[in-house]
This record gives structure tokens, sequence and C-alpha cells, in this order.
């Protein structure tokens, strides 16, 4: 279940520019006398009226300090004050105001969220991710991630996967050296996650283990976790050192934290050059 905040505008088209073209929103439901725009999961929703709704705050917010601070330099002339830290709250944020004065918030939280992403995105957001910081994975973030993965599908219902957190040191310097230079971003995170298939229980080890796979890196990405697809780990001494069954399939062994750098989102062909139909 969602929801929309409506509020009442006496210039809907002008509101409308303001909040797609400088502030990124898109338009959502256009219903003629009212717009519904989304901003990620945010449903913002403006009428028609003879007075404008001014009161209130509308807060926009954002992953990193970065993005605040390129919301700064679209806003800088109207901005209350620079960003700045609040210990308080523990954000980073500043105010600025719309074109029929309400005040609008930028910020980011200081701390790790619950998920929040809508699934677009998700999908779109998600990037393999090499550099992390020092700080440690929480075990209840963790856990949540693998209450999560459960719902990955499988052959027959197999359930076929199960996840080996690796948090020892030097196992995981062990696993980055496996394909070095390809494996290294191993061991710039604080943990790694082995992804495995009992291949007894599926005749679909590699498909079953791909997904769930795929499944685990969503999740962590929804908790603001970088991970990074790592091939070629379906190795014996890999599966002996993490004590894995030799007949059992490893899908990756994906480094796991809080990233310290995110690439930039790449360039994408657009899709009418990878859907082909069936004449």
């Amino acid at each position: 279940m969602s929801g929309i905040h409506f509020m009442k505008t006496d210039d809907l088209e002008r509101v409308k520019d303001f909040y797609t073209n400088k502030i990124g929103m898109k338009e959502w439901v256009d219903q003629g006398q009212c717009v519904i725009l989304k901003h990620g999961n945010m449903l913002l929703g403006f009428c028609e009226a003879d007075e404008p709704d001014t009161d209130g705050v509308i807060t926009f917010f954002y992953e990193n300090k970065k993005q605040v601070n390129e919301m700064y330099d679209v806003f800088e002339d109207s901005a209350e004050t620079k960003p700045k830290e609040n210990e308080t709250y523990k954000i980073y944020n500043f105010f600025a105001k719309d074109v029929e004065g309400r005040t609008i918030e930028f910020q980011t939280f200081l701390h790790p969220l619950d998920p929040y992403m809508d699934a677009r995105e998700l999908l779109e957001g998600r990037r393999s991710v090499r550099d992390f910081k020092e700080k440690e994975v929480p075990e209840e973030v963790l856990q949540d991630i693998f209450e999560t993965c459960r719902y990955a599908p499988t052959s027959r219902h197999s359930q076929s996967y199960y996840f080996t957190p690796i948090k020892d040191r030097d196992t995981i310097e062990f696993m980055a050296d496996r394909r070095a230079p390809n494996s290294g971003p191993i061991a710039e995170a604080p943990m790694a996650v082995a992804i495995c298939v009992d291949s007894e229980k599926t005749g679909a080890p590699e498909q079953d283990g791909d997904i769930a796979a795929y499944h685990f890196m969503l999740t962590a990405w929804s908790h603001g976790l970088g991970t990074c697809w790592i091939a070629a780990m379906d190795r014996n001494d890999v599966k002996e050192r993490l004590g894995i069954d030799k007949d059992h399939f490893v899908a990756t062994v994906t480094p796991l934290g809080y990233p310290s750098n995110v690439p930039k989102t790449p360039s994408r062909k657009p899709a009418e050059d990878f859907v082909r139909y069936i004449t």
C-alpha cells in the first residue's frame, strides 16, 4: 500500500514545471485539474485551487552528502543556509523555497536505513561496488537480508540455495586471492558471502544459484550495502576452505559492505536495440 500527499496550487503548470525540471520529479498521473508527481517512492499531488497550500515542509532525501550538495548548487540562490550536519536528527540538510513559497528540504541520513527504494529505483540504481567503508554490517541487517532472500525462486520449489557469510579476515584474503585481480574487491569489504546450491536438491543448480545471488545483491542494495559479482568461484579450494561439499555449486563469493564510492550510471543501449520480436 502506498499514499499520496495532495496540496492546492493556483498555478498548476508553473508548479509542475518547477518540480519536474528543477528537482527532477517525474509526472506519474495527469488528472487534468490535478497532477501527481513521483520522486523515488514519494508521490506528491498538486490540484488547482484559488489559494495555494504553503504550510509544512516537503522533504527530499538522498543517498549521500554529494547528492545533497548537488541540489544545493541548483538552489543556492534561494537556500536559507549551506548544507550542514544536524546532530539532533543525524542528518545533513538545507532548506529552500519552491515557486509558491513552500518550504522544501534536501537531506541525507547519516545512519543506516531500513529499505525504502521502490522497485524501479532499486533495479536502475544498483551498481557493482569495489570500494567499501570499514564499517561492519550489523547482524540484524544481515539477517533481514537473508529473510528477504527466502523468496528467491528455485527449480520445482527445491529451495536448494544457501548462504555462507565470511567474516574471518584470513578467509576473506584467501577468497580475494583466488582469481586476483578479478576477485580483489573481496579484500576491500568487511565481509563476504558465498551463495551456494545443494546440487542433490535440484536439477538446475546454476540457475538456482544465479537467481539467489541476484536476489541477494538487490536486497543488499536496498539496505544501502554494496556487492560485486565475482565469477568462476565454483572451485575446489574455495569449497574446501568454506567447508562446502565438492558436489555443491558456488554461484559467486561477493564482497558485502557499505560503499565508500558508488560508480556513476554507465550508458545503456535503448530498449529497441535488444528487444527482438519474432516475425
